[in-house]
Parts: C-alpha cells; structure tokens; sequence
C-alpha cells in the first residue's frame, strides 16, 4: 500500500483489548442488503441509459478522497457493490483521518463490470461522504471530551434523516461517540409532550414502567431541578436537563446527584462544538446534540474510472481557450 507524498494519513488509535473489535459487524447483513436494494432501485428505476452505452467489460475504479475527514461507511458502502457483483479492495481501513495535501488520496480500488461500477457509484458516494462527515464531526467532540478528561459521553440524537438512521448512527460509533437511543422502541424518553398529556411526571414515569418493566431505561425531560428530582424519585433512570445554560446545568445537576447518586444526568438543547466543553462538569454524566447528524460538513469522494493517458483527480479548468 502506497500513498502520496503529498498526502497525510493518520491512523485511529485503537486499544490492544480492543483489536478484534469490528464496528462493521454491529450491521446485519439482511437489513444492508435490503437498505441498498431499495438505494439502487431509487436511483435506476427504469432504464439503465448510462450503462447501456459502456457495456459489460471489466473494469477497475478509484475511490479518491480530495478533503480532509474520517472514513466511514464502509460495510454500506462494501455491500452496494457487492448487490452489483463488484468487489472492493481497501487501501485504509474505515476510521482512518484522511488529510490530503495537494493531491486526493487513493482510499479503495473497485473492480467489476464498468456498467455496474457506474449504477453504484452515485449511490455510493452519498452515502460515504455523509457517513464521513458525521464521523469527521464526531471525531472532533470524541477529542474535545478526551482533551478535558471528562468522565461522561457525547451523543448524538434521534434527529437523523429518515430512511438513513442506520448509516448515520453507526457512522457516530465510527467517530468515537455515543448513538443515543436508536429508535422509539430502545429507551422509553418522556419529553414534554407526553408528560403533559399525562398530567405529571410521576403519573407519566409510572405508566412508562408498567409497560416497559425492569429491561426499558426511561428517560425524563426536565427544564427545572424540581421537575428532575421529582422524575427521580418516580423512578426514572436518566434525567435529561433541557435547554440548561451552564451556570445552571452545573448547580442543578449537584443537587440531583447529591439526593439520587445513581441518577444519570444528561444535558441537551442548544449545544454547538465550540460550546461543548462548558458543559462538561463532574456531576453531568451525558452530552447529546442534534447538530451530530444535522447541520455536519460531508467529507469530498470522487470515483474514476481507471484508465491510461485519463487523470482521476480531476484537475480544476483554468482556462477555457
């Protein structure tokens, strides 16, 4: 494996405990096949146009990265082109920073026939780029929190793109931070809504136990200390302190962990990357913000075919005479 001179690629760290664990194996391989099944049918449905003019001679394409960020995405990635019959050869493994310099980086080498390469190469694009974002983002808070040696965990939220969850949960766990719940049906939240149309937090938390029984965490809402103490003392698992400035989150998450010390404490609502830290004390154990999977960069792939005399890095038009 060789890379550019002009390019920097910075290996995540990973713990020799920890050596032969996957994150690619948390995604079954029924839900990615019929994930990307459903991609490609959106994106071909009808005619193939574009495939019928290159036809079915074997060819090879490169994956280059022309913009500094996290890989990630790569078993959704594999099994695109694996529906297509194409294989995929990796020249960096998913988590990786990738930093070019003044040339892309040459990040995977697929291989297949050309009209196969060229249904998946749009389908496959959208979804690393994105993935990568999101990890690249992660990344940087999952450095923010290590940095301030922080006890807690940043998360991401439930505010994803729909039909995207998968990707865009798993691509937080690439960049080194929580997922939060999954779904509705991973942890019982009471938020507003549902503690209003319950009457209270204590009749809301005791409907929610009944139901859920002793295997569902149920997390509360709370925009006050009583509110919280209250959720604790009706049995809640997880109080989330919502829309708390720090000079408030810090005082009222004390009081909590003092009266109920096993309580986790979760602060959210209007927390940016360059705010994060603020947030961090000793008695908050969880940071989650939406902006995790809403509002991040993409990181920059092209795919090229490979072939003599054709430049794959694309080179900006300088002039046009």
């Amino acid at each position: 494996m060789s890379f550019s001179r002009n390019s920097k690629v910075v290996m995540m760290s990973r713990d020799s405990e920890d050596a032969e664990l996957v994150l690619a194996h948390l995604i079954h391989p029924v839900t990615v096949k019929k994930l990307v099944r459903r991609w490609l049918e959106e994106d071909t449905p009808s005619f193939d146009y574009g495939g019928f003019v290159v036809g079915e001679r074997k060819e090879s394409a490169v994956l280059l990265c022309k913009s500094a960020g996290v890989l990630a995405g790569v078993p959704f990635f594999n099994a695109i082109f694996e529906e297509l019959n194409c294989t995929v050869d990796w020249q960096v493994p998913e988590g990786t920073l990738l930093e070019p310099v003044s040339e892309p980086i040459t990040v995977a080498i697929v291989s297949g026939k050309v009209r196969h390469l060229l249904l998946g190469e749009r389908v496959a694009l959208n979804c690393i780029t994105r993935a990568s974002g999101i990890a690249t983002q992660a990344r940087r808070m999952s450095d923010i929190a290590q940095n301030t040696d922080w006890h807690g965990e940043v998360s991401g939220t439930r505010k994803t793109t729909p039909g995207f969850r998968l990707v865009e949960k798993y691509a937080l766990l690439v960049g080194g931070i929580s997922t939060h719940r999954y779904d509705l049906s991973s942890m019982i939240m009471l938020k507003d809504n549902h503690i209003w149309s319950a009457g209270n937090i204590t009749q809301a938390v005791k409907d929610a136990k009944r139901v859920g029984g002793f295997c569902t965490k149920i997390e509360v809402e709370c925009r006050s200390v009583e509110e919280a103490l209250e959720a604790a003392a009706a049995g809640a698992d997880v109080v989330m302190l919502d829309n708390f400035e720090p000079q408030a989150l810090h005082p009222a998450a004390r009081v909590i962990k003092d009266k109920f010390p096993h309580i986790l404490v979760e602060s959210s609502g209007g927390i940016r990357e360059d705010t994060l830290f603020k947030f961090m004390g000793p008695h908050v154990d969880v940071i989650s913000l939406s902006i995790t999977t809403q509002g991040y960069q993409t990181v920059d792939f092209s795919f090229k075919i490979q072939k003599q005399g054709k430049n794959p890095h694309n080179p900006r038009v300088q002039t046009s005479l």
